[in-house]
């Protein structure tokens, strides 16, 4: 198995999509969002991103879209429950050096408990956030993972689309 998860980034995108760490079969394969349950390329399209549904073995054709792939901490794990605060505070210097060396308009966290780690903040609200990383705004949505019964593909769906409307918003 691969010891990571290689980025998939370019400079000057639209928006950096950050999970929290890969899966144990993103990690074996080399692909990002590998997993069958995994609802981030359905969702991704269906949000607007993409004008079909990427299959993951050819994810680094996101960059045509102007979306980039990355996570905070390198680490596979079969549940990103597995990793430790030490982990994402041990990954936080790497991965702001990261995001002002490759620079977008947006990253976008895949779950909360990534941007909290790094924030530092407790209490944090789905959507675009008061503080940047770099020079790229911050939005937090919800993680595609087929673990997370909180949200619908519906919900997930939903909550997407409003940071592709914010893309597309005139600057």
């Amino acid at each position: 198995m691969n010891e990571t998860l290689e980025d998939i980034l370019t400079k000057d995108l639209a928006v950096i999509f950050c999970g929290i760490n890969p899966g144990l079969k993103a990690a074996a394969t080399g692909h990002h969002f590998m997993g069958r349950s995994n609802r981030f390329w359905r969702t991704l399209h269906l949000a607007g991103f993409t004008p079909h549904e990427v299959q993951p073995e050819n994810d680094r054709t996101i960059l045509q879209y102007q979306c980039g792939l990355t996570t905070v901490v390198e680490r596979p794990t079969a549940r990103a429950d597995q990793l430790s605060a030490d982990e994402f505070r041990a990954a936080a210097a790497s991965f702001e050096r990261k995001i002002a060396r490759y620079a977008p308009r947006y990253v976008a966290f895949l779950g909360k408990a990534a941007y909290s780690a790094l924030s530092g903040q407790k209490q944090i609200a789905w959507g675009l956030q008061p503080h940047t990383l770099g020079r790229a705004a911050v939005w937090v949505l919800p993680n595609p993972s087929g673990r997370n019964l909180g949200f619908t593909l519906a919900q997930l769906v939903e909550a997407y689309r409003h940071l592709k409307l914010a893309l597309d918003a005139p600057a």
